[in-house]
């Protein structure tokens, strides 16, 4: 079966929102990265007293014909909610389970 790899960038204080979607959305399973700190299109994201905001970033593995309709939903999602939203996907080639 194809899989793909969806990584989602959202504001740390929207994560679970999100993770409430994927959730109701029938998403198995995720890994989250949450307080991400960096620079981009937003503006510094450092966690500090400066720039208190942060980044969550969510990885999550799905079957490749599952990922246009969770695509269209987070769209329509982000819309309503005016909620900015980064989408990265990869292919996979293999999934290794071990143990």
């Amino acid at each position: 079966m194809e899989m793909k790899l969806l990584m989602l960038i959202v504001d740390g204080e929207k994560k679970e929102e999100l993770e409430v979607f994927l959730n109701r959305a029938g998403v198995l399973g995720f890994t989250e990265l949450p307080n991400a700190t960096g620079f981009g299109e937003t503006g510094p994201r450092l966690g500090s007293r400066a720039f208190p905001k942060t980044s969550a970033i969510i990885f999550t593995v799905i079957a490749a014909d599952a990922l246009d309709p969770l695509v269209a939903d987070l769209k329509t999602y982000c819309a309503e909610c005016s909620e900015r939203l980064k989408m990265l996907v990869w292919g996979v080639e293999d999934v290794l389970t071990a143990g």
